[in-house]
Formats: C-alpha cells, structure tokens, sequence
C-alpha cells in the first residue's frame, strides 16, 4: 500500500518529509518538514487529539541555501507534559545567535563573488569545504596569524592538502581586501596508482546496476566523474555507438567517444527517469562507490582495492592508451587538455609487458570486430588464416 505524504498547512505543497518522531505519554507523532516553504508541523494524533494544542514559535534554517540566516515558523505542538519548550527555544536561538558571526555573511559574499568571477562549481565547493574546515578547527577567517597557526596544527595534512587550503585562503582574503604572507608550501608530484583492469573488472562486477554503468564509462572514456555525472540520455546515440561530451570540465574541449557493446547494452538497462543517465548527488554517490570498494577488498583479500578513485580510471586509461600507441596527441585529445603539460601528468610510463595475458583467435571478420570491441589487441595471422589477439588480464 503506498502512502501518501501529508499536504503543508502552509502553503499546500505535498512536498513534506518525515522530520523525526516525538515520543510522549499520548503516543509517538510523527513530525513532517515541508521542503517549499520549511514550515514544520506534526500530524494528528487520535490518541491526544483531546488535549489542548499551543503553537511555539521557533527559528529554522531554509533549506538549499548557503547562507545562515534563521526565519520565525510555526509548529504545532503540546503542552509541557510533551516537552520543555522552554528549554527548546533556548537551545534553538543559541544556535541562532551563534551562526550569525560576521565571517557567515563575508562568507556568502565570498561565494557570490567567486560565481561572478566564473569559477567553476566545483572549485568553489572545494573553497568553501577547506574554509569551513579551518573554522571549525579554531581559525578565526578574519585573522590571519590565526589561520596559519590552524594549519600548522594539521598534522595528518599532505603538502598538497596544505597547499589547497592555503590557496582557498587566499583567495578569501582577496576577495575581502585583505593580505597576508602565506606560510611556505610545495605541491608534491607522486606518480598515480594504476591498477591491473582485472581488478577494475571485478570491483565493477561488484557493485549495482548504476554504479556498474557509471564505472564502465569511466572505464572506456577517460571522462571525469563530473563529466560522466552531467550526461544526458541525448547524449548517447545507440546507432553509431557514440557518447558525446559537451560539458567538460576545467575549460576541456568537448569530445566524443566510441562505446562498447557491453557499455550501451548497461546503459539501456537503467531506467529512464529523467533527462540525465544519472541522478542525485555526486557526492551521496561517491559515498556509496567507496562502500562498495571497502566490501570488495575485503571479500577478495586485495587491500588495493581501497585506493581505487573515481579518476584513478581516468589515469589508467590515458596509461593503457599511452602505452598501446605512444602518440602523446591521441592521449591529449582523449582527455580533453588544452595544455600538453597537463597531459604528461596522466602518460606514467609504466610497463606492462611482464603481466599476464588473455589470448583469443578469430577466423571471421566477425569475430575479430567482436574481440577488438572487447578490448583484445591484435598480434597476428597464422599462415591457416587464424588471427591471434591478445588481453592483459
């Protein structure tokens, strides 16, 4: 039987979610929030519908915005036997009065400013995530002697971590006018992890049907993750096989991709629900690929599992790629980069010639379009007409 949401004495929207239970003497009630207008209410309890009902005032932060501001709302609660409301409202403008510093408003202004500039959404996440981070550890934002002495607190921190939130700062005091000498920082180059495409294999076998699909993208394509994550169902022509890309990220030149057999037929088995292949939020879902990786290094005893990304695909692919045609173009070209430099960064030479191999063979036209679909490489015919493949396991 499907349940209804409760429709908003408000403003009438049935977009209402559950907001927690109350438990009292009469019985539990279940609390709803609206999600249009943030007006908070609780539903009818037959139990307790004879005992007399006091509307409370209390403050409640908006939904889907990044500022801290509080508006008064409306619920409808019971007498004191229920709750101390007392104690609640005064818990609730402490929280108030304490979001209200001064570093919430320049902080809004500061994104603000940054979108006008156009910086990327992702940028600008990443900003605001490192600033956050350094006041909840102590640093006043509107000191800078402050800030250093948190960061130098941060012992876990990489140099590159160092240098993210060293930057974010900066930019920070840009924005608002002010200036500092940033402590002294260096990016640190290691050279990426590049797994074997087994294990890539078995850990997209592993999970459920999206994430499998969102894999295999990455796989086959290079693309970031955000790239993968905006693509739409009109981006993908299922009679020339291609998926295009024109929303890349990081000022990337818009490409297009050949796809597998095994990647259209993922792709047409995930439902269609909206314009975008997939939806939610990148970050809930990044959550739920880490679980999976977690599960599958501990089922099969592969610790190297766990430091499996999201780009480390994109890392492998420009290496296999690299390593099958050594043109530094193609690999630039895959990947979107506008500066050779960059593309340097993701060529590791690694070698792969002592790994294991898969072999094949195929007599027909047929079957070698099939093996070369499945990632096999050619080696040769044999004098009797049979063409030899070959797969790294």
């Amino acid at each position: 039987m499907i349940v209804l949401a409760p429709t908003c004495p408000q403003c009438g929207s049935t977009r209402t979610w559950k907001d927690g239970i109350r438990h009292t003497e009469y019985g539990d009630i279940q609390r709803y929030l609206c999600r249009e207008c943030c007006y908070r209410f609780s539903e009818t309890n037959s139990n307790c519908s004879k005992e007399p009902k006091q509307v409370q005032t209390i403050h409640r932060l908006p939904l889907n915005t990044p500022s801290t501001l509080f508006f008064d709302h409306q619920i409808c609660v019971l007498d004191e036997k229920a709750k101390n409301l007392v104690e609640v409202e005064s818990r609730i403008r402490k929280q108030a009065a304490g979001a209200t510093k001064p570093t919430d408003s320049r902080m809004v202004t500061f994104i603000w400013e940054l979108k006008k500039q156009g910086f990327k959404d992702t940028t600008i996440r990443t900003y605001h995530r490192y600033l956050k981070t350094l006041s909840n550890r102590g640093a006043n934002l509107l000191d800078p002697e402050s800030v250093k002495e948190a960061i130098a607190k941060q012992k876990k921190w990489s140099e590159n971590t160092r240098a993210l939130a060293i930057n974010a700062y900066s930019k920070f005091l840009e924005i608002m006018g002010g200036t500092w000498k940033p402590p002294k920082h260096r990016k640190v180059r290691t050279l990426p992890f590049i797994p074997l495409e087994s294990e890539l294999d078995q850990l997209i076998s592993g999970t459920n049907k999206k994430t499998a699909t969102f894999l295999q993208i990455l796989k086959e394509t290079a693309m970031r993750s955000g790239e993968a994550w905006r693509l739409k169902w009109t981006d993908i022509n299922l009679k020339n096989r291609t998926i295009t890309l024109n929303e890349p990220e990081k000022y990337g030149k818009p490409r297009m991709f050949k796809a597998s057999s095994t990647l259209l037929a993922m792709l047409q088995a995930l439902p269609k629900n909206s314009d975008f292949i997939f939806c939610g939020d990148l970050t809930v879902f990044r959550k739920t690929f880490r679980k999976y990786r977690t599960r599958m290094a501990t089922k099969l005893k592969n610790p190297r599992f766990k430091k499996i990304t999201f780009h480390t695909f994109r890392h492998w692919k420009a290496s296999i790629e690299y390593h099958k045609t050594k043109d530094i173009l193609h690999i630039m070209d895959m990947l979107g980069h506008r500066d050779i430099k960059t593309t340097l960064i993701y060529t590791q030479l690694v070698t792969f010639e002592s790994d294991e191999y898969n072999s094949s063979t195929a007599k027909t036209t047929q079957e070698a379009k099939e093996l070369l679909e499945a990632g096999f490489e050619y080696i040769c015919t044999t004098p009797q007409d049979v063409m030899l493949f070959r797969k790294r396991k």
